[in-house]
């Protein structure tokens, strides 16, 4: 997993922990939490799949001149 994708994935975690105290507080100020969850959590999905298909091109380029 690239080191993006993980350090998204933790403020993906923190994000939703921070998100849950808020609330159980009865703060409204989960809500930017849980926004900023989102957008951390399809950051992490970005950069797995973007390592995914960088793999993929590299086999390709280094199979097909073999």
């Amino acid at each position: 997993m690239p080191r993006l994708a993980i350090y998204a994935l933790v403020v993906c975690v923190l994000a939703i922990a921070a998100a849950v105290v808020s609330f159980a507080r009865g703060s409204f100020l989960g809500v930017v939490w849980i926004l900023l969850a989102g957008v951390s959590s399809n950051m992490t999905w970005y950069y797995v799949r973007k390592a995914r298909m960088d793999r993929t091109a590299a086999r390709e380029v280094t199979g097909s001149g073999a």
